[in-house]
């Protein structure tokens, strides 16, 4: 289990070639997964600041919105933004993100090997060989609750969802021939491994790599949780 928050963030200037700051953190890796993950990152948008337009040539990425409200430019669209709105940018697609309200816009970041990039890196054939044309998405994802990757995403992410729990509610989620990202939009609680425990509150996030399991218990009030799942065809539990 890999566990982070967005405490002690970075302060980065010029992201994609915009001016301006951009506070900044890293929260998982591909170091110490298996599957096609490329980071799991925390940013953030003083008033007035701009991620800029940037287009993807080799990965694919989730934003979901955690604070503020914005623009986001996707391809030749520009989409309102607020907590919840949630962008699925694949490769031949360009977005970028602008802060448009009084406090600051803070979002989660969780970005994929394509699969050609992926099939570069491990020098195998892709598996999914991909589309021609983006097809990008948008969506609002505290009013749908889930929605299908592959309708934007040709790699092996086969879970986006909000998971809401109950006070007392649990969950247990099992990497076998997947691996999880999860993230605390609200509420508290803990997550319990063989070895280890984290408390849960917002802005932690945790990832299970393959052959691991958590058990995810809310506290009172309940639980909230961004949920993303990969495939990892091929590969047991007993890999880890």
């Amino acid at each position: 289990m890999i566990v982070a928050d967005t405490s002690r963030a970075s302060h980065v200037h010029g992201v994609h070639g915009a001016e301006g700051l951009t506070y900044w953190k890293c929260l998982a890796r591909r170091t110490g997964t298996t599957g096609t993950w490329e980071a799991v990152e925390w940013a953030c948008l003083p008033p007035g600041g701009v991620s800029g337009a940037h287009l993807h040539t080799r990965t694919e990425e989730i934003y979901f919105v955690l604070s503020g409200r914005g623009e986001l430019l996707l391809d030749d669209t520009t989409h309102p933004v607020r907590p919840g709105t949630t962008a699925l940018t694949g490769v031949g697609s360009t977005h970028g993100l602008r802060n448009t309200g009084d406090g600051e816009l803070a979002w989660l970041v969780v970005e994929m090997s394509a699969p050609a990039t992926h099939a570069v890196l491990t020098q195998d054939a892709p598996a999914h060989p991909g589309g021609t044309m983006p097809r990008s998405r948008v969506y609002q994802l505290d009013e749908v609750r889930s929605v299908d990757p592959s309708e934007a995403f040709d790699g092996p992410l086969s879970t986006i969802r909000i998971l809401t729990l109950a006070e007392a509610g649990s969950e247990t989620l099992k990497a076998r021939n997947s691996e999880h990202v999860l993230f605390v939009i609200d509420g508290t609680g803990v997550a319990e491994t063989a070895g280890s425990r984290a408390e849960l509150v917002p802005g932690t996030a945790v990832t299970l790599p393959l052959g691991t399991q958590a058990h995810v218990l809310a506290h009172e009030g309940g639980l909230q949780l961004f949920h993303a799942a990969m495939d990892v065809p091929g590969r047991e539990e007993s890999t880890r």
